[in-house]
This record gives C-alpha cells, structure tokens and sequence, in this order.
C-alpha cells in the first residue's frame, strides 16, 4: 500500500505501558512505508534504554529497519519537556512527509500526543522568507532585544525553531482575522491498545522481570550513576529509575523495591489510560482496537479506517 495513495497524514498509535504499541506501529511502518515517530518522554534520553523499554531491536521487521525518532536525542542529566517536543515533532513529521512516507506516532505519553495533534495549524503558517532572511542574518542576543514581544517564556533547543517561531507569531500579530480552526485539516487517524487488566497487568510484571533478569536494569541505573546523573535527578526519569536507585543506596531490599516498583507501574498503566479517556472527551476520537484480534487482523483494523 502507497502512503501517497492514503487520505490519512498522520496515524497515532497509543495506549498504557505493555500493549504492544511498538509492535504494532513496526508492522505498520513496514506495510505502508512509514517512519516512527516515538511519542514517550523518557525515550528522548541516551543511555536510558532498558528502564524506558526502548526495545530498538523491535524496530526490524524482516531484515528491514524501520526508521524511527526522537529517540536518543537528549544526555541523561538533561530536562525534556513538552514544548521542545512539539517544535521536534514537526520538524520530523514534515521531514517524513517531504519523502512521501507516512508519519506514525506512537507512545504512551497522552500529554504529548495531544499536544502536537492539538498544533498542527502551526505547520500550516505560511514561511516569511523576508523576515527569515533578515533573522538569520542577525545575532541571538539581538533577536532576542529587538523580538523580545514574540519569546515572553519560550525555551527554544535550537536557532532553527527559534526563527521559525518568532516567524509564527509574527504572522498572527499580522494577520488578526487568523482562525487556527481553518488550518486544522490536517488528516490523522488514533489508534489505541487496551489490553482487558488482568492481561495487562500480567504482561507488566512478566516484562518487569525480564528487564531484571536478562537486560540488565540494575546495571543500567548504576551505570547513570556512577556517570554523574545523582540519584536526586534520577528520580525526575520516572518509577524504575527512582526505585533502583533506592535500592542502590540500600534504602530498601531488592525484594521491596521489586514489590513498590510493580505496584507503581500497574498504577501508572492507569493513570494513562484515564489520560486517554480524558483526550476522549475533550473531543479526539480514539478507535479501539480489540486486543483479541491477531497481528494481522490489528493491521486489517487499520487499514480500514485509513
């Protein structure tokens, strides 16, 4: 199936922690020539990869590798937040797209999702070649005296996204009559996982053990720490990293912090899916894809929205 052939610009998958997201979105990238857009906000971090269930073998279907991003863009040690990742994920959308592929973004983090599917009119802001011209050619220090208007609170990654911003709010000052709902024609399609509980919450203990067991997680936060990232940042990185590193500084027994850690992630499993449920209804329609079905019959799923 050619992408160019589809309606649907973006797809998103997502659903709480151990629903087979990544698997999923592979199988479909391969299908439909699409490219991976990773939707979590700790896989953004380098030498963070068992913790935050990377899995990047999962991304090879067939001997093909499927491209995927934003993963491993930031040093541990680093603060990611939203903002940065919506300027990210549509400087990679219209990458994918300028090679005719389909974008899928895929993860569990809702607040991301929805951010970036709540923007899209700002791709759609046309490019003030005149004022970009006249930004790059000035120094940041003066942009930042002479546009100060335009960067009241914006923490801008790199000089690229900075004029592209100030390109934005220079065409709403300009352009009052402006309706960001005009723009809004973006076509995108959400898919979501939600294994029945009882199966999910047995496939969160049995990962858990696996990442003990056989990949390594001790060893990875240990890693972190012995590098310079303190155990006070750590915790900022989520359950796995701040209950390890518990456990590395013997404030509690392996088998407490086992027991503490599953509870936790059974706990936020939850919490995302009433994230979700809350994208729901504020309006975004999230297609829910029968967790009986197979691999194949999840794909055919799709392909008949799309």
């Amino acid at each position: 199936m050619n992408f160019s052939e589809q309606k649907t610009e973006l797809i998103v998958i997502l659903g709480p922690t151990a629903s087979g997201k990544t698997e999923l979105a592979v199988n479909l990238a391969y299908k439909l020539n699409g490219e991976i857009i990773s939707a979590d906000s700790r896989q953004v971090y380098k030498n963070m990869d068992v913790g935050t269930g990377k899995d990047l073998s999962e991304y090879t279907k067939d001997d093909a590798t499927i491209p995927y991003h934003l993963i491993d863009i930031c040093e541990a040690g680093e603060k990611y937040n939203v903002a940065r990742f919506q300027n990210d994920f549509m400087e990679v959308f219209e990458q994918i797209k300028s090679r005719n592929a389909l974008p899928i973004l895929c993860g569990g983090t809702g607040l991301y999702i929805q951010a970036v599917i709540s923007d899209f009119w700002k791709m759609q802001v046309p490019v003030n070649q005149i004022l970009r011209s006249e930004l790059e050619s000035l120094s940041n220090e003066h942009i930042f005296d002479n546009f100060s208007i335009f960067l009241i609170d914006y923490n801008f990654s790199s000089r690229k996204r900075l004029i592209r911003h100030i390109e934005i709010n220079d065409f709403l000052l300009k352009n009052p009559e402006f309706s960001k709902t005009e723009f809004t024609k973006i076509e995108y399609k959400i898919f979501g996982l939600n294994p029945v509980l009882e199966i999910r919450r047995e496939r969160i203990s049995k990962r858990l053990k696996v990442r003990f067991e056989k990949q390594g997680m001790l060893a990875e936060v240990q890693n972190l720490l012995d590098a310079g990232v303190s155990a006070e940042v750590l915790e900022y990185y989520g359950l796995e990293y701040k209950y390890i590193s518990y456990f590395l500084k013997k404030e509690m027994t392996f088998e407490q912090m086992f027991s503490k850690l599953e509870t936790e992630i059974h706990r936020f499993a939850k919490r995302q899916m009433t994230f979700f449920r809350s994208m729901e209804s504020k309006g975004f329609k999230i297609n829910w894809i029968p967790d009986s079905l197979s691999k194949e019959e999840k794909l055919e799923y799709i392909f008949g929205y799309i």
